[in-house]
């Protein structure tokens, strides 16, 4: 039961007012959405699989050109294909409606979900950490915590667009304290002579090939965020002006900011001491700025939650728009008539998120993500490529140059390969099979669109509009 016609009428005259985000937001959001726990968790992993401090340093550059690379494939096919979805609108120009909704099955399910639980688990660990000196806080204690963060960010996004980008740029700006903070520390410590821990940066390095894309594996997980920009495409203001200049602004500045973060690590923590370290920003606290060292986790919490208010606000659109598509259920696609904000397509992504945080194991969770998401990252940019001969029509205002989408296409292979050969596991398996497993449903309920699952989900889509006061997003004739 949809709302009267000129509530749809009211609706469409403002949504495109308040879906808006400008330059400076869209940099927000790059910086705030990468910048999370990633760079506070993923420096002992780095390290460990390169072995040194010269080549770990080197991963984290060379990670940061890769996810630049990406971006700016991503950015031609945002600026070629302007609809908000991520990677889905993408996928299905290129490759048609399979691959897309094997994309948003495995992205609704496993790879966005996932991605908010490690991060409010994170965040939950780094608050809870101060109310427990001396040991571990309890899971339960990490999983309650976690959970409420979910539920706080949703409320939030689904409140307001406007709203949640100034909680993401207010986030931002706390947690681009912490990380001025040891930086600064960083540069004043090494000014002062602090460098025996570069000394011989190279010895002892690991160069075999699963070693260093593990490293790889670790380091880019901290830069995932690079593409999210591409989930809001219809509510940037001029993005073909835009998203480009946030790509080219945000990841560089994140690539500098994690190289310092990990020299100012290494100027007071040797190789071994970092690897021991249970949390390495605590670490760094406690050793430079006794007795505020309690500085550190606060803010550590700030930006785990700004990361997480970053991706919960970019996903709820690629909801939208696969339910939009009829690839999900038609009520996520519905617009909030009085928030104009895509309210059930968020909801349902922070529901999932929840579910995801009961095993509670952020390592399990790390590997499901990175296996899944780098398949798609690859078909993505090898989308590009196709494009580039099946629709040269197509305005393309900007053109990167093709040896850019080959080389990320083909490190997201390596990416997908080195982990099955360096430790197989059947883990990768199982992820396998349930990215496959979405073919049945396409089959069952988008290709032969069976009668009865209508019938089910009619009068449970008219219910929910009434409960939450949503209404189609594309306008139709009556």
């Amino acid at each position: 039961m949809d709302s009267p016609k000129d509530s749809k009428k009211l609706l469409y005259q403002n949504v495109s007012f308040y879906f808006k985000v400008g330059l400076i937001s869209g940099i927000c959001m790059i910086v705030g959405t990468i910048i999370g726990s990633g760079i506070f968790v993923s420096p002992k992993s780095v390290l460990a699989n390169a072995g040194a401090v010269g080549p770990c340093l080197v991963i984290w550059a060379a990670c940061g050109v890769l996810a630049t690379l990406g971006a700016l494939c991503f950015a031609e096919l945002g600026t070629m294909i302007t609809k908000s979805g991520g990677e889905y609108p993408y996928l299905m120009e290129a490759f048609g409606p399979i691959p897309a909704f094997l994309f948003s099955w495995t992205s609704l399910l496993v790879t966005k979900p996932s991605s908010f639980a490690i991060i409010c688990l994170s965040f939950a660990e780094y608050a809870s950490a101060p109310f427990y000196p001396g040991c571990d806080p309890p899971p339960v204690v990490i999983k309650c915590l976690a959970a409420a963060a979910i539920v706080v960010i949703t409320i939030v996004n689904s409140l307001s667009v406007k709203l949640g980008s100034y909680l993401q740029n207010l986030l931002t700006a706390a947690k681009m304290i912490i990380v001025t903070i040891i930086i600064v520390s960083g540069i004043v410590l090494l000014a002062q002579g602090k460098t025996e821990n570069f000394k011989d940066s190279f010895k002892d390095s690991k160069i075999s090939v699963s070693s260093i894309g593990l490293a790889f594996y670790n380091g880019l997980w901290a830069y995932d965020g690079w593409n999210q920009l591409n989930y809001i495409t219809e509510e940037l203001k001029n993005p073909y002006r835009n998203l480009p200049l946030s790509i080219i602004i945000g990841i560089p500045l994140v690539t500098i900011c994690y190289v310092l973060i990990n020299i100012a690590y290494f100027t007071v923590m040797t190789s071994t001491e970092l690897l021991q370290s249970q949390a390495v920003a605590v670490t760094f606290g406690d050793r430079i700025l006794y007795p505020a060292s309690w500085i550190v986790p606060l803010f550590v919490a700030f930006s785990t939650i700004g990361s997480a208010n970053g991706t919960c606000f970019t996903a709820g659109r690629l909801v939208y728009v696969a339910g939009r598509e009829g690839h999900m259920l038609k009520v996520l696609s519905y617009i909030s008539v009085k928030r104009l904000t895509p309210a059930p397509a968020i909801m349902f992504y922070g529901a999932i998120a929840i579910i995801y945080i009961i095993p509670g194991d952020i390592n399990t969770l790390i590997n499901y993500f990175s296996f899944a998401v780098w398949i798609f990252y690859g078909l993505t940019v090898f989308a590009l490529i196709v494009m580039r001969f099946t629709r040269k029509e197509v305005n393309r205002p900007i053109r990167i140059p093709i040896v850019i989408p080959v080389i990320v296409t083909l490190v997201s292979i390596l990416l997908v390969l080195i982990p099955i050969i360096s430790a197989p596991e059947l883990a990768y398996l199982y992820c396998v099979l349930f990215i496959l497993s979405g073919l049945i449903f396409y089959v069952l309920f988008v290709h032969f669109k069976f009668s009865w699952p209508q019938k089910i989900s009619k009068p449970i889509t008219m219910h929910l509009q009434m409960l939450l006061e949503v209404v189609p997003a594309e306008e139709t004739t009556e």
